[in-house]
Order: C-alpha cells, then structure tokens, then sequence
C-alpha cells in the first residue's frame, strides 16, 4: 500500500491513543492536501492489526507465564455483527499481568460475555487471577484451579452507594465500613515497593486485624440491615466476595484490587466515546490488537508512537523466532544503531 510505517503509526496513534476518530483524520490530512479516504484508513487499520497477530501471540505466552493476571471487560458496539442486532452489546476483554518492567496488557474483542471467553483466553492458565465480582470467571477458575482474588475497590463503591442515601449530617455502617477499607489501603501504601515476603509480613502484622474486625462486624450487620437496600446489597457483595477479597492476606504478590485493569481499559472506554462503534467484527480485533500494543508499550514506559513505528518496519522482516526482539522491554536494545 501507499502507507509507511510512519503513516500506519500516526493514524494508530491518533485513534487509539489519541481517540481521534478516522472520519476526523481523514479532513485532517485533506486539509494539508492528502486525500485519504476514511475507508482507506479503515482497512489500513484492520490490515495492520492482522499483520501483528505473531507478535500478539508472543506477548500472550509472555502473559499466561506470569503468577497473576488481571482481567476485565467493557462493552462495545459491533454494527455488522453475524446474526446479531446492531445494537446488541459486544465486548473488549482486558488482560495484564508480568513482573515490573516487563507489563502486557492484551485486549481482545468477543461478541459474548459468557464464562467460555475466559476460558478461551487463558487456556490452561493456573495462576491467580484478579477479577470483580462478575461469576464469568467461574468456569475458568474451577476448571483450571485457578486462586481467584476479588478486588477492593468494587467493593469500597458498593459502600460509597450505601453512604450517598444515608440522612445528611449522619454517619453509619457505611461509614465506618469506608473507613476500615481506608486501613487497609494505608497498609498496601507501607507495603509499596517492598518485596512479596515483606509486604506479606506486613499484612500478618497490620492487615489481618483489620480484616479480623471487619468480619466480626459484618456478621453482626449483616442481621440488622434490609437485604435490597443500598447499604445490603453492600454488606451481601462483601459477604459473598470474602473468600476472594481476603486471599491477599495470604500472598505479597496478591494486590488488593483490580485497578491494573481498570486502568488499562480506561483508554479504550474514552476512545468509545469519540468513535462510539466498529463496523465490523475485523475492526473490533483489529482495534484490540492495536489497543495491546499501545497500552502495553504505554505500560513499560515507551512511547506508543515510536513502538508502532518500530514494529511496522522491523516486524515484515523476522521470522517467528526472532518475535522476542520486538516484546517492548527489548525494544530499545533492538533499535537499529
């Protein structure tokens, strides 16, 4: 095509970094008297993502090799869908894990949002896996004897829902609920950059009596509070979450949430609100293959464009087992002198 890696890198860049929908790219560049259709951009787009599927692969493998994974999903509008309505919700599953440095953040597109999308994604994947409450995940966890972690965070909002009802000027349970969440959090911010057995000492020490209090005092409540009221349905999310929301205690390596891939979706769920569709289900894997590579480039510390550009030019010409040289925490060793 007429398209160079720069080329194909910029319009990556703008859209899926950037949220710059085509159609606006497309009177962007006709301004400075390019003609480029959006259809054309459109299929450069669906190419290139098809083009770095080898390197997606790689990236994968480096993924389910780590002790956790987290995961999550958004919901996403496909227009021309097989057997589906155009408006039938569709979803963006997100996946990270890796040690410090070496971060993969994997997107892929699925019409479903059933329990077989994470079993297809992690295969035989026997780690931890860090989740919300969502009971998708169920079948995959049983299947492969997964150690699935709850996160705190969603259950936190449940009791902020709770404190927003309450009579104004009053405290309750939610707020001292808040509260004892806040510990824990104060807790995880000693532990920041302390090795897994250090900071699982330091849970031992701290952490475990505030969970202990905790405990004690959602068995107490949770007899006392209607069962559908906003404060609840907080105290049932918890009470059904305990198992995976206490197996921190038992693991440094275990985080307290699942804002690694929250935030890793973020991105994507900001972009959706500019170009707000796919048209086909090619764009929408296409849309994930580029969306890993940035984000993932994003979460090592590199800059998306410059990782783009590099893949584009160096990938046409390496067989699959030269494909480690282009994982990002090599990328700057692999540059040409």
């Amino acid at each position: 095509s007429n398209a160079s890696a720069t080329l194909l890198a910029y319009v990556a860049t703008a859209k899926y970094q950037d949220a710059l929908p085509l159609y606006r790219q497309s009177q962007i560049f006709a301004r400075h008297g390019a003609a480029i259709p959006r259809n054309t951009l459109a299929r450069w787009m669906v190419q290139a993502g098809e083009r770095v599927a080898p390197l997606i692969d790689t990236l994968r493998r480096h993924l389910l090799s780590a002790p956790l994974v987290h995961m999550d999903e958004t919901t996403l509008q496909v227009n021309q869908e097989a057997d589906r309505k155009a408006s039938a919700p569709s979803y963006m599953w997100v996946q990270r894990g890796g040690p410090p440095g070496q971060q993969v953040v994997l997107f892929d597109y699925d019409a479903s949002r059933a329990g077989r999308v994470p079993v297809r994604l992690l295969g035989d994947y026997a780690g931890c896996l860090v989740t919300d409450g969502y009971e998708g995940y169920a079948e995959v966890v049983r299947r492969n004897g997964i150690t699935h972690v709850g996160c705190w965070a969603h259950a936190r909002r449940k009791f902020v829902e709770a404190q927003k009802v309450q009579p104004k000027g009053k405290t309750g349970k939610a707020d001292w609920a808040l509260n004892q969440i806040r510990k824990l959090y104060g807790v995880e911010k000693q532990a920041k950059g302390l090795e897994p057995e250090a900071r699982h000492a330091l849970r031992e020490q701290k952490s475990r009596l505030l969970i202990d209090q905790l405990r004690t005092w959602l068995d107490k409540s949770l007899a006392q509070v209607l069962p559908k009221s906003a404060l609840g349905k907080a105290l049932h999310y918890l009470n059904n979450q305990w198992p995976r929301l206490t197996r921190f205690l038992n693991d440094g390596v275990i985080p307290l949430d699942n804002n690694l891939a929250e935030n890793a979706i973020r991105p994507f769920v900001v972009g959706r609100k500019n170009w707000l569709f796919s048209h086909t289900p090619s764009g929408a894997q296409a849309s994930a293959a580029i969306y890993s590579l940035i984000e993932t480039a994003k979460a090592n510390g590199l800059s998306p464009y410059d990782y783009l550009q590099h893949v584009f030019e160096t990938l046409p010409s390496l067989n699959d087992d030269d494909l480690n040289t282009l994982l990002p925490w090599q990328w700057k060793e692999t540059l040409p002198v």
